[in-house]
């Protein structure tokens, strides 16, 4: 039997791997050929994600290690000799007047004498000194570039706590403008500056077939389509927050918002009838919340959802109403057209002229109001006066749906055509034709008309010369729920589904099978589609994916109406006999929209020398007040790739010049 040869130890095989001339040890030893290796580097994990990843964004980097720093613990001393720091001193001043080579083989020989234990010191001891923070050399516009390719804010946010200087770095506002961008969260300068008190608009004569901003709604029914493009901050609001200054607090605001509405937000539900009355119109606003039914009744309450007052005065079923402001416009059964003030509930006149029911609402401004009856008229009215300014004669059948952008108002009829209107003019400039049965929804923008009709089909028109430019097909059933937002059209029909077009292509993008029976609500923006069904559900879609999103209500009998803006939404339903009103709110506590500030007490903008850091990174105040022009929308554009360089121009995001 061969004898038993003894393993060698860890001290000797580290040794074994240096040549005989560096070591200092008397004894010989025969060396191995072996490739010298150091102690192993403990791999960094990167943690899991705790939240979910944001579609179409590559997936986070590593969380960055912390800065270099005396994080080892200091030595004790309390058991060591007397002749112990004289020896040391000696063996210090000793390395000190040694040359590289010197130094090399008296390291190596004393770690050749270390035990594993010792050596795992030596490992902990050395690793955080050999570290370098790249973002302590590199230049302010270089660490920017390297932090522009970060889609993740969580990476960003948990980047900002590994050291004052990413601290300072990750509070320059242009890293937030740019993930803006990359998430599409357009900013509204009116979430920046206190709003602009509200004026008359310009009369109807003007750009008649100009750009509109915003986008057009029609939808059968009663209309019943919120009106959300006044501004959600206005002076006197109870639910007033406060004035984003940044870019940083402006993603954070609309990041929450959006996570809120993916798994989140808080609801409320209030009892409206006892006996299942028929929601006809729905309004959200940012006051209110304004239900008709059709028992002559419209309930206001504010944007929690709390009853403020009651309107009664109609006689019969309410079936169109349209709010600007404190002022409500409301038609019905009764065939008199009513206006109200919202904020005392009093009647301020009863217009009457029509001959048959009221079917649609609309305004074109603050005094005037445009009415659609089956008596086959549309009516212009002064709601300041309550005087009858026009009527407007030509269909054959029921208006059923109307909408305005300027001075053109288009209408849609049971006579199976559409037509274009002045109203300035009091007359008809175009009748668009092609459908085989009746128009039930209308959608316009300034230029292209959308109709949905009985027949299955959609249609697209050119509101300036009135011919037809597609035929939109796919709808198995009747097409009663039409939204136009820029260069996207969604429709809603009685089959179930709901469909998303491309209006430069006239092509469907996605094909939702949305609900078990009619859709009977449906609206739309930036980021997602909410539809509401006969089936009892409220479901909420992803615009650009056409995935489901969450449920909102599961438990109904059926959904009457639906209506959102950017952080409320609100959908009437009929859940065991009893008409009831769920209110969701998905905005952030208040609390967490607090700004503060990210920079140290010598670099505030509160004063003092101006800091060496790019002005977009001051707040929009340190700019001056002509910085900007007036209260607009302002788009961004589309940013590229992540990996794509940014675009330079020649003014920033707020007009500077």
């Amino acid at each position: 039997m061969p004898p038993y040869n003894r393993p060698l130890s860890f001290s000797e095989r580290r040794g074994a791997v240096f040549n005989e001339e560096l070591s200092l040890n008397t004894h010989s030893m025969k060396l191995s050929q072996q490739r010298p290796r150091g102690p192993p580097t403990p791999s960094m994990s990167t943690p899991a994600a705790d939240f979910e990843q944001v579609t179409g964004s590559p997936p986070p980097p590593p969380t960055p290690a912390a800065s270099p720093g005396p994080s080892h613990s200091r030595l004790n001393w309390s058991n060591a000799g007397e002749d112990e720091e004289a020896y040391l001193s000696g063996l210090r001043k000793y390395f000190v007047q040694c040359n590289g080579g010197q130094r090399t083989r008296l390291l190596a020989d004393l770690l050749n004498l270390c035990t594993s234990g010792q050596l795992s010191f030596v490992h902990q001891f050395v690793s955080p000194l050999l570290k370098k923070d790249p973002f302590t050399t590199l230049p302010d516009e270089l660490c920017l570039r390297i932090l522009s390719f970060i889609d993740d804010p969580k990476v960003l946010a948990r980047a900002s706590q590994v050291s004052r200087r990413w601290r300072d770095l990750l509070s320059d506002d242009m890293t937030w403008k740019n993930l803006c961008m990359k998430h599409d969260y357009q900013r509204r300068l009116s979430e920046v500056q206190p709003p602009i008190p509200l004026t008359a608009t310009a009369g109807p004569e003007a750009h008649p077939f100009g750009q509109q901003d915003g986008d057009s709604m029609g939808q059968g029914g009663s209309g019943a389509l919120t009106s959300t493009s006044l501004p959600a901050m206005f002076e006197g609001s109870g639910n007033a927050r406060p004035l984003l200054r940044s870019y940083k607090s402006h993603f954070k605001q609309r990041y929450l918002v959006d996570a809120a509405w993916r798994a989140g937000g808080h609801n409320v539900s209030r009892n409206i009838t006892q006996d299942g009355g028929v929601v006809t119109s729905l309004h959200l606003t940012s006051k209110y919340i304004i239900v008709a039914l059709d028992n002559a009744k419209i309930h206001v309450f504010d944007t929690d959802g709390n009853a403020l007052r009651t309107l009664q005065g109609h006689v019969m079923g309410v079936w169109a109403m349209v709010p600007w402001d404190d002022v409500l416009v409301s038609g019905g059964c009764d065939r008199d057209v009513r206006v109200w003030d919202l904020s005392t509930g009093a009647c301020l006149h009863t217009l009457r002229g029509h001959t048959s029911t009221v079917r649609c609402l609309k305004m074109s401004d603050a005094n005037t109001a445009i009415s659609g009856s089956r008596d086959t008229t549309l009516r212009i009215w002064d709601i300041r006066t309550g005087l009858l300014k026009n009527v407007l004669v030509g269909h054959q059948a029921s208006v059923r749906c109307l909408e305005i952008k300027g001075d053109i108002v288009v209408s849609g009829s049971y006579d199976a055509t559409a037509k274009v209107w002045s109203i300035s003019e009091g007359r008809c400039l175009h009748t668009l034709q092609g459908h085989y049965s009746h128009i039930y929804a209308i959608a316009f923008d300034g230029q292209r008309v959308a109709t949905g009709s009985l027949d299955t089909s959609v249609r697209i028109w050119n509101a300036q010369t009135g011919e037809c430019q597609a035929i939109l097909q796919g709808h198995t059933s009747l097409v009663g729920q039409l939204q136009m937002r820029g260069g996207t059209l969604v429709t809603g029909g009685s089959d179930g589904s709901v469909r998303v077009w491309s209006l430069e292509r006239f092509c469907a993008i996605h094909r939702l099978a949305a609900h078990d029976n009619s859709v009977t609500s449906l609206q739309f923006d930036d980021t997602r589609v909410v539809s509401g069904g006969s089936d009892g559900r409220v479901k909420v879609w992803d615009l650009k994916t056409g995935n489901l999103v969450r449920e909102l209500v599961t438990q109904g009998e059926a959904v009457w109406r639906v209506a959102f803006e950017d952080e409320k939404c609100v959908a009437m339903a009929l859940k065991n006999g009893r008409t009831v009103m769920e209110v969701w709110s998905f905005s952030p506590p208040a609390e967490m929209l607090q700004e503060r500030s990210m920079l140290p007490p010598k670099r505030r903008l509160d004063g003092g020398p101006v800091p060496d850091r790019p002005l977009s990174a001051f707040s929009l105040d340190y700019r001056g007040p002509d910085s900007a022009s007036g209260i607009q929308d302002v788009d961004m554009v589309d940013a590229g790739p992540s990996t794509a360089p940014l675009q330079q121009t020649g003014s920033t995001f707020f007009h500077d010049e």
